[in-house]
């Protein structure tokens, strides 16, 4: 059997889609939440700028458990599905990258090759996001900008403690 993990999203929205929505949606398909970040900005890069607009917000939600690590092939379909129940003129409004973390990793599904990522099935990949060292969780080299610069810190760690939670 698979180890259980802790589930978690880091929802990208525009800024006038409502936090509490993208729960609604998410809790539907994986569950209650047991925790809500804060609503950081998504600064680092404009990646999504074309598809999505300016001044996008991202914010860490975390699902209770457990869930196992397996669900993650899964999990990326099912928000692929969401984000484009969302989309408007076929643009997203909501980008949702699933993972999970345990004691020792962040692991994010992901739809894009790289060398560093592991197929799993279904077209999704692997992707080791951070390790846990020295007290917090750390981005890998390649990571996402906003991973790399902290933001996400406590946020992360607060999730690693509700691991072990009922």
């Amino acid at each position: 059997m698979a180890p259980t993990v802790k589930l978690f999203v880091l929802a990208l929205t525009q800024p006038h889609v409502e936090v509490s929505y993208v729960v609604q949606l998410l809790s539907e398909v994986f569950g209650s939440t047991d925790f809500v970040g804060s609503a950081h900005p998504f600064d680092c890069t404009d990646y999504y700028r074309d598809e999505m607009g300016p001044g996008l917000i991202r914010t860490l939600i975390g699902f209770t458990g457990p869930h196992h690590a397996d669900i993650l092939v899964g999990a990326k379909l099912a928000c692929i599905e969401l984000e484009k129940g969302c989309a408007v003129d076929q643009k997203r409004t909501v980008n949702l990258d699933i993972g999970y973390l345990d004691h020792h990793k962040i692991v994010l599904a992901s739809t894009k090759g790289a060398g560093h990522k592991i197929y799993l099935d279904g077209g999704i990949y692997a992707d080791l996001a951070a390790r846990y060292e020295g007290g917090e969780y750390r981005a890998m080299p390649w990571g996402f900008p906003d991973f790399k610069d902290g933001r996400y810190t406590l946020e992360f760690l607060e999730l690693r403690r509700l691991i072990n939670e009922p």
